[in-house]
């Protein structure tokens, strides 16, 4: 259905769908090879003889017919356009290299191309129920890890030690893979925004953790601040719960209708009147799904979208002060009609680890 009303907005014959993670939304295909390809009514997956088995039992269902090429797909797809009589067709221009645009106008030189450009991460804005529910599984998934995983922190252990540890325990309890490379920031570290897991040993001082999962092809998003030690500083407390009250203040406004950079500003205009508005840098937040980053980008440097029912978007205020450390702070948030869920349940409480 989201489909044909594309095709009707572009007014076009057929959709090519090239980039795999589009592939599988629309056909349901999770293999690593395989083309869509929609004209009028009509729904392909062409595939190689690889994929032929896995390919009719997800994409049949879809509504999609499976063609086997093991030579050339472009030649398929340019023998399909020209059987159905399809003239203008749209394509996946932010995925297509040059080099394969070329082979499209040599394979179908008669086609009139239009570009889909950002439609179908558009379209992928809005979660289905059963999106949702695998997005929650990826959560709960990931926080039961890092709840394994805490006991095991310690001052001399190193990060990598910790993040290989979360991810065993994230696979473990059915995940895939991590959503990215595991965030495990020590102290001084903490201040790196994306302070991948290093070979440092963990010292007295914040410990920043942003990880997340992969499970049924989509991700979670997570990320909490403890204190390794027994002498935080005023400073690290006042830092501590500034954090935690922007992440909570900006929550409680999700709903249908709030634009992205309203809910950016609440949190930044916090912090910034608590004095630490130039150690805020980064975005409030940004939608979750097969890919770690989707649309919306709720963020003063993306574009300014109304927040919809259905969409999953994270919130995660941060101050991060060279030399010192830095306190990050992210939630998972079903963006609701009138209010929103919040799908993520770990305890934001300062919190030591000794």
């Amino acid at each position: 259905m989201k489909l044909k009303e594309l095709m009707r907005e572009k007014g076009v014959d057929a959709v090519l769908i090239t980039n795999l993670l589009n592939v599988r939304y629309f056909t349901g295909f999770t293999g690593t090879t395989g083309t869509g390809l929609v004209i009028g009514e009509k729904k392909f997956f062409i595939t190689d003889f690889r994929y032929v088995s896995q390919g009719k039992e997800q994409v049949e269902k879809n509504g999609f017919e499976l063609i086997c090429e093991n030579v050339s797909t472009l030649k398929k797809v340019g023998e399909l356009l020209k059987e159905f009589g399809a003239k203008k067709i749209a394509i996946e221009n932010q995925n297509v290299t040059l080099d394969q645009f070329k082979l499209f106008k040599e394979n179908f030189p008669e086609v009139e191309y239009v570009y889909l450009d950002d439609s179908f991460l558009n379209i992928r804005e809005i979660k289905s129920k059963e999106e949702i529910e695998i997005i929650k599984e990826s959560i709960r998934i990931a926080e039961k890890a890092l709840e394994i995983t805490l006991p095991k922190i310690k001052i001399g252990v190193k990060e990598t030690e910790i993040a290989a540890e979360l991810e065993y325990q994230m696979r473990k309890l059915g995940a895939s893979k991590p959503s990215f490379d595991l965030i495990v920031a020590s102290n001084e570290r903490s201040s790196l925004p994306h302070g991948v897991a290093s070979d440092k040993r963990i010292e007295e001082g914040f410990l920043t953790i942003d990880y997340g999962c992969f499970y049924k092809g989509y991700a979670s998003d997570i990320t909490r601040t403890f204190y390794v030690g027994d002498n935080p500083t005023e400073k690290h407390l006042e830092i501590y719960n500034i954090v935690k009250e922007a992440n909570e203040i900006a929550i409680k406004e999700v709903k249908e209708g709030v634009t992205t950079h309203e809910l950016d500003a609440i949190a930044r205009n916090f912090i910034k009147e608590k004095g630490y508005g130039e150690y805020f840098g980064h975005g409030l937040g940004h939608g979750i799904g097969l890919q770690i980053h989707e649309y919306p980008g709720v963020s003063f440097k993306a574009e300014n979208k109304i927040l919809k029912e259905g969409m999953v978007i994270t919130v995660e205020p941060g101050i991060y002060i060279p030399n010192f450390g830095g306190v990050r702070i992210e939630d998972d948030i079903l963006v609701k009609k009138d209010s929103y869920e919040k799908l993520t349940s770990l305890e934001k409480t300062f919190k030591k680890i000794k």
